[in-house]
């Protein structure tokens, strides 16, 4: 078994959609990234990539090529799973925190489960997100951005 951290952070800023585990959010700011800026799935993949000894998002979709302007996440996790498929790896479980003081994220986290869990060919049980606000502390209490945690574990 192999363990996993990734962490992740974005900006808020309007003119942008705000998407979490791969999901669209009604709100009026958006994360600002070079992808879709999806900063749940970004931590996702940086635990997964982690735990596998395979370096970090930025290794293998740097912010410098233009391949990845705007990109679906989820098209990045997919590759992520098959690097793990490759080394023999099949996730156990992962825990996801995200830190938001807006929007209200609770009504969403089982649709963000599913959806990781989708791209990752597993059950959703095998993964767990939940928020909370940072009590309008610092740059996630202020509103200015969305950061977020996440550790698996990895079983070959």
């Amino acid at each position: 078994m192999r363990i996993g951290h990734g962490y992740d952070v974005h900006r808020l800023v309007p003119g942008r959609d705000l998407i979490l585990g791969g999901v669209k959010l009604d709100y009026r700011l958006g994360l600002d990234g070079h992808s879709d800026a999806d900063v749940l799935t970004h931590a996702v993949m940086d635990a997964l990539l982690g735990a596998a000894g395979l370096g970090d998002i930025g290794r293998h979709f740097p912010d410098s090529d233009p391949a990845f302007k705007g990109i679906d996440s989820q098209k990045l996790l997919a590759h992520v799973r098959t690097l793990l498929t490759e080394k023999g790896y099949r996730v156990g479980n992962i825990d996801v925190t995200l830190i938001a003081q807006a929007p209200k994220l609770a009504p969403r986290l089982s649709e963000m489960e599913q959806r990781l869990a989708d791209t990752l060919g597993i059950e959703a049980e095998r993964i767990n997100v939940k928020a909370t606000t940072e009590e309008r502390l610092g740059f996630t209490g202020r509103g200015e951005g969305i950061s977020c945690h996440a550790v698996c574990l990895l079983e070959d």
